[in-house]
């Protein structure tokens, strides 16, 4: 008889995707500092276009200023 029991934790490629509505709610418990590095995460796969030029989303900094998260172009670095 084992006195310990443990509960099996799936690793998280094995559990099923959250549903739509569960990753509404869940974003919507994040505060902004959390939301701003989601979307850090979340612009590695964006381009924003701007009337003739394609920027990719890794090109700007996503901070927060408020109330609000601001995104800015990253400054290039010269040599």
């Amino acid at each position: 008889m084992n006195i310990f029991k443990t509960k099996k934790v799936l690793p998280p490629s094995y559990r099923p995707p959250l549903e739509a509505a569960e990753v509404i709610q869940l974003f919507t418990q994040l505060t902004l500092h959390q939301q701003a590095a989601l979307l850090r995460l979340i612009s590695r796969n964006l381009t924003i276009k701007l009337e003739d030029e394609t920027f990719m989303g890794y090109e700007f900094d996503f901070n927060v200023d408020g109330a609000v998260i601001s995104a800015e172009q990253t400054e290039e670095e010269s040599d």
